[in-house]
């Protein structure tokens, strides 16, 4: 009886312990953003695509190569105009399956401090094509701002 006893309080501990660090580990998973911005009518496998930013600045975003294939690098361009920025994230995420924690974070050019680039990649469906959110995360400093876009992999 006892053995049964700590063992089920070992199971309770362990599941306490996990949902704590669920707890703490959410925030990662999905982008919590002061202002989130509606998604974008533009398409990123046609070209690059542009925002108005809530402080009135503007910001230009792409990916390329065109159309935006799967499992290949994906150069990551991220232009801001009238506004300062601080970090530029891009938050990828399936909207109809979970594929995993995929925020690079893009750095940017030493000569111009408003123009961000990075390098990502995505993971390949086993369906062939696949519909992506890229939720591009702007850092002004007063506040972090979302902008999402949506495109299509594969076939």
């Amino acid at each position: 009886m006892t053995k049964k006893l700590l063992l089920d309080a070992t199971i309770l501990l362990g599941l306490a312990v996990l949902g704590v660090i669920g707890y703490k580990l959410a925030p990662l998973l999905s982008p919590k953003a002061d202002i989130e911005l509606p998604l974008s009518a533009c398409n990123l496998n046609q070209q690059s695509c542009t925002a108005a930013l809530p402080d009135g600045g503007q910001l230009e975003f792409s990916i390329e190569p065109r159309p935006v294939p799967a499992l290949k690098p994906l150069q990551l361009q991220a232009s801001v105009r009238g506004s300062e920025v601080r970090r530029v994230e891009v938050d990828f995420a399936g909207t109809e399956m979970k594929m995993g924690y995929n925020r690079p974070q893009l750095v940017s050019e030493p000569n111009n401090s408003q123009h961000f680039v990075g390098v990502a990649s995505l993971p390949v469906c086993i369906t062939g094509s696949m519909e992506w959110d890229a939720t591009v995360l702007v850092d002004t400093g007063k506040a972090l701002v979302a902008v999402p876009f949506r495109f299509q992999t594969g076939n």
